[in-house]
């Protein structure tokens, strides 16, 4: 089986967080797995440009990757030569697997696959939900996907992460079929063990993601001021310089800036970082998956997210931590039972989180539902394959 994955963003171009690095784990485990992985991508890397060979094969960690150049930036990614490529060698493929949607390698990849009959699968990355028609050019939104969108999801199948964001896909297209399998996560082997570094009364909150209005770092900053027990927040991300000072003026007509360590962009050391503290705080308004949640609980530190993360059932099932309202005041009141009541508990979940989340996000099995995805896929294409 040869298998083509289009994302308009790839390894190392850490830049663009989760979404991209999710692409680039599932294209390694594939591999691994022996499916022939090939991966179209373009340089982009935020506002510059990575610095790889395009239009040439690459080998990224046993991926073979071809990069283009695009002649757009963010978050348009228009690449001509991408696709004229696309056009020419499409037809050497099985499935096309596109990641995200909303930008012009996305859409017109779609396009051209299936003009050419080839099966597409696209995975939305958050990118197809009610959140995502109210943030960011929704004007532009709207119209593509009444004139173009809806008719091209019509004759895909689409691949969600979460029972959230499949919920949320199908209130909004009509595919050929819906299947929710989670996403790798890259996790790191650490020695689990007990805070033993710093004051054990003050509770170590940690911000780790990128920073954006979608990601409720605001509503965080916020509800600090709600907090009555002892507690120190480290932030650890980048993102617009802009809206990053305005959160750091709030946290200072706050009055919590004191409480506030901002570690700006953390690579190497993040597990590290994140075994380090008590809790993880992610209260966003939309999040199809949330790979540091996994992250954080593979090193033993409990989370607590909003309702509206794609992993919030998964939590409250296996009892890994808190699920809060995307507000202030809910945030806030979680940060303070915790503080008070939920030693035991922080302590069971650094014991019994890791062995389980390895278990389920990482490994031969997951990679297989993948595979056997892709098969499905291919005989509702060419039916007579199954029968060979």
């Amino acid at each position: 089986m040869k298998v083509l994955q289009i994302s308009a963003a790839y390894k190392p171009a850490i830049v663009y967080g989760g979404p991209t690095m999710s692409v680039s784990i599932l294209s390694e485990e594939l591999t691994k797995a022996g499916i022939a992985v090939t991966v179209y991508t373009t340089t982009a890397n935020g506002s510059s440009e990575l610095n790889v060979t395009p239009n040439k094969a690459t080998k990224i960690d046993n991926v073979i990757v071809y990069y283009f150049k695009r002649i757009t930036k963010d978050h348009t990614h228009f690449s001509p030569g991408l696709l004229q490529f696309l056009w020419k060698t499409i037809n050497d493929f099985d499935v096309v697997h596109i990641h995200a949607w909303w930008n012009l390698v996305s859409l017109l990849s779609c396009f051209i696959a299936l003009l050419k009959q080839k099966p597409v699968l696209l995975s939305p990355r958050g990118t197809l939900s009610p959140y995502s028609f109210t943030n960011r050019n929704i004007k532009s939104k709207k119209l593509i996907h009444r004139f173009l969108g809806k008719i091209l999801l019509k004759r895909c199948h689409i691949h969600t992460t979460s029972g959230r964001e499949y919920e949320a896909v199908q209130k909004l297209v009509s595919p050929l079929s819906i299947n929710t399998i989670p996403n790798f996560v890259k996790l790191e082997d650490v020695n689990i063990k007990e805070n033993s570094e710093s004051d054990p009364s003050i509770l170590k909150l940690l911000y780790l993601s990128r920073i954006e209005e979608k990601k409720g770092l605001d509503l965080l900053i916020k509800a600090l001021r709600l907090i009555n027990v002892p507690y120190h927040l480290t932030i650890a991300g980048d993102g617009n310089p802009d809206y990053i000072n305005k959160l750091q003026n709030e946290a200072k007509i706050l009055r919590v800036n004191e409480h506030i360590t901002w570690a700006g962009f953390v690579d190497t050391d993040k597990f590290k970082l994140l075994q380090q503290q008590d809790l993880l705080v992610l209260p966003s308004h939309d999040e199809n998956f949330g790979n540091v949640v996994i992250e954080s609980l593979s090193t033993g530190t409990a989370v607590l997210i909003s309702e509206n993360v794609g992993l919030a059932k998964y939590i409250k099932k296996n009892k890994f931590g808190w699920i809060c309202q995307s507000n202030p005041q809910s945030v806030a009141k979680h940060i303070n039972n915790i503080g008070k009541q939920s030693a035991a508990a922080l302590k069971d979940i650094r014991t019994n989180a890791p062995q389980i989340i390895y278990q389920d996000f990482t490994g031969t099995h997951l990679a297989q539902k993948y595979i056997d995805l892709y098969k499905k896929i291919i005989v509702a294409q060419n039916p007579n394959l199954e029968h060979h």
